[in-house]
């Protein structure tokens, strides 16, 4: 499993910013080529750098680089300025899972 997790910084306006992120934004996620899941949330930790992160789930690297490059995958990269002036920062990684089945 790979994925991608974006970091948004603070913005200068919250409300702002979650409207255009939530409304228009998130609305093309669906679009995403070979995407599993996706979620998002605000950080509380108030002295965190971050405001809030997304998180999308492909089965591999591939398709994870695969929609990256796509039409829609370039679209939502070029969208970010519109809500976010200050950027993002953006990581993938190969997902391990832990064994949680021993005892503890």
């Amino acid at each position: 499993m790979h994925k991608l997790i974006v970091f948004y910084p603070h913005p200068d306006n919250p409300e702002e910013f979650m409207d255009y992120y939530v409304n228009r934004h998130l609305s093309e996620i669906n679009k995403f080529p070979g995407l599993i899941s996706a979620s998002y949330g605000q950080v509380e930790d108030e002295e965190s750098p971050y405001f809030l992160f997304f998180e999308g789930v492909w089965r591999n690297g591939a398709e994870l680089n695969d929609a990256l490059n796509s039409e829609v995958g370039q679209a939502l990269l070029a969208d970010v300025p519109n809500y976010s002036p200050k950027g993002a920062t953006m990581v993938t990684l190969d997902v391990k899972e832990v064994d949680l089945s021993q005892e503890r």
